[in-house]
């Protein structure tokens, strides 16, 4: 791959506990995942993205990071890792793995070593530690504070198991150097910074969120920046959610991250208007600072894409999450398909979670007694939360575990995900996996980095050609389309009805 390979890549985002268990015990792990390494080179992938695989007590799925210089046992061992890095290098595929700023772990040795302490020691100054509590709430529902045994209080943004860092103490910030060249230094081509605008705390504002994107946090990704310069081709990735284009363009000023994620395009309703305006948007607040925009349909904390696409209201929001709201799986299975085409045909990088070339919809069904989200405890058991999405993918065979692994998973799969396995479909020349792999191949080729020339077809449809000659043409409108003039069809997400486009389809046209 070229030096610039982030600016047009297709990363695949591995949830580790769901992608492939390899020895048995129901969570899956480095071992099977690096049984796997083939399915991912062969779906033609450039980089892999896999959430927190360190120590934790996995109080919130592993971002309760107890030490970022290991592998949690459950998952393999630290050479393990190194080995995966090598096999996947030695594949052609990247790989980036997410860092934890915000939050550690209550089982950390720093914050044991807190708990030991006095107040107002330097092993509690390394936290937000404070002797009345303060009056900001939890992203995950109920107090942003708990109280310890000698009546000190200190700060949660997530669960009580993750204490906030104070990143006014020049420890964190070293702390947080040395992570970073420990994984740069073993191969790691990439960082994904989760949480990455709450890291600086402003208490005195009387803001309830006096954490969010406040200044002082980009000089932290400036001198990270100037870290991963040190390395070859190595990046930042920040997890920005923001409706704030402007604010968010400051975080891929030159000198700070090399992209971030398009939580805007994610959120977006399956409407031609409103995918335009996020489409434009996106890449005019890109452009001026020559950073690639990305684009993502789903990922480890959303409904996944085929429930979201069915349901009445399409659109994305953590603060209405509709879970178990009815979907017509049929209609969102049709345009997760045509959404996957026009996302792979942007300019830029985009990210495809596990289990969204299979086509896998949301498990709302969950029984309750077997749910791990914090969001499903914390809020008294009100808000099923994201299990539904993190459920063990189906690799083979007519029931589960669908070659998941020898154990019981550790989420249900539903029995009738036997038509949705890796097996099945590839089999299956028209199923959603050899769509997604067509696309890759071609994306490859004739896609990627770049720009796009807007074709204006008719309102309810979005059309656009790239440089390469590829024209993309996305029927958003409940009556078929008339294809503008073109040499070939390379791949349609749908059967065309002749020289037209039904609804809820997209094709790339040569």
């Amino acid at each position: 791959m070229p030096e610039t390979w982030w600016r047009g890549a297709a990363i695949y985002q591995v949830y580790l506990r769901s992608f492939a268990d390899g020895n048995g015990d129901g969570t899956g792990d480095l071992a099977g995942l690096r049984s796997r390494l083939p399915y991912l080179a062969d779906l033609g992938i450039n980089a892999v993205w896999l959430n927190p695989w360190y120590p934790s007590p996995m109080a919130d799925g592993g971002y309760d990071v107890a030490d970022y210089r290991d592998i949690e046992p459950v998952f393999g061992t630290l050479a393990e890792a190194e080995e995966f890095i090598q096999e996947a290098h030695g594949l052609g595929i990247k790989i980036i793995i997410d860092v934890v700023p915000n939050h550690s772990s209550t089982a950390s040795a720093w914050f044991q070593e807190a708990l030991a302490a006095e107040p107002g020691s330097p092993a509690r100054e390394r936290f937000w530690f404070q002797d009345e509590p303060g009056d900001w709430k939890s992203i995950f529902g109920g107090p942003a504070w708990t109280q310890v045994p000698d009546g000190q209080w200190y700060l949660h943004l997530f669960a009580p198991e993750q204490p906030d860092f104070n990143w006014t103490n020049p420890e964190v910030h070293a702390e947080f150097h040395d992570v970073l060249r420990f994984w740069f230094d073993r191969g790691v081509d990439g960082i994904r910074i989760d949480s990455a605008a709450v890291l600086v705390k402003d208490f005195d504002g009387g803001d309830p969120e006096g954490y969010t994107d406040l200044d002082e946090v980009h000089e932290i990704y400036r001198s990270w920046r100037r870290l991963a310069d040190e390395y070859d081709e190595r990046i930042l990735v920040g997890e920005v959610w923001f409706p704030d284009q402007e604010r968010f363009a400051r975080y891929l000023r030159p000198g700070e991250l090399h992209t971030a994620f398009n939580f805007d395009f994610l959120a977006c309703p399956w409407e031609p208007a409103a995918l335009r305006r996020s489409i434009e948007q996106t890449l005019d607040t890109h452009t001026p600072l020559g950073a690639p925009p990305t684009w993502v349909l789903s990922n480890h904390d959303v409904a996944r894409v085929v429930t979201r696409y069915g349901r009445a209201e399409t659109s994305w929001d953590h603060g209405d999450r509709r879970d178990g709201v009815p979907s017509d799986l049929e209609l969102g299975y049709r345009r997760a398909r045509a959404a996957a085409l026009l996302a792979m045909a942007l300019p830029g990088g985009v990210y495809i979670y596990q289990g969204e070339e299979l086509g896998l919809p949301e498990v709302d069904d969950i029984p309750g007694e077997l749910r791990q989200d914090p969001m499903w405890t914390r809020s008294s058991h009100t808000v099923p939360g994201r299990d539904g999405c993190r459920v063990p993918l189906p690799w083979s065979g007519e029931e589960p575990p669908f070659g998941f692994g020898e154990g019981e998973p550790w989420l249900p799969q539903p029995e009738d995900w036997r038509k949705l396995t890796v097996e099945a479909q590839t089999e299956d020349l028209g199923s959603m996996l050899n769509l997604y792999r067509a696309a890759l191949s071609l994306r490859r080729d004739r896609l990627g980095d770049g720009t796009l020339t807007w074709l204006d077809l008719r309102p309810d449809v979005l059309a656009f050609t790239r440089e390469s000659g590829l024209t993309c043409v996305v029927n958003l409108g409940s009556d078929p389309v008339r294809l503008p003039p073109h040499g070939s069809v390379l791949l349609a997400s749908g059967s065309l009805d002749g020289e037209e486009l039904p609804s809820d389809t997209a094709v790339w046209l040569a």
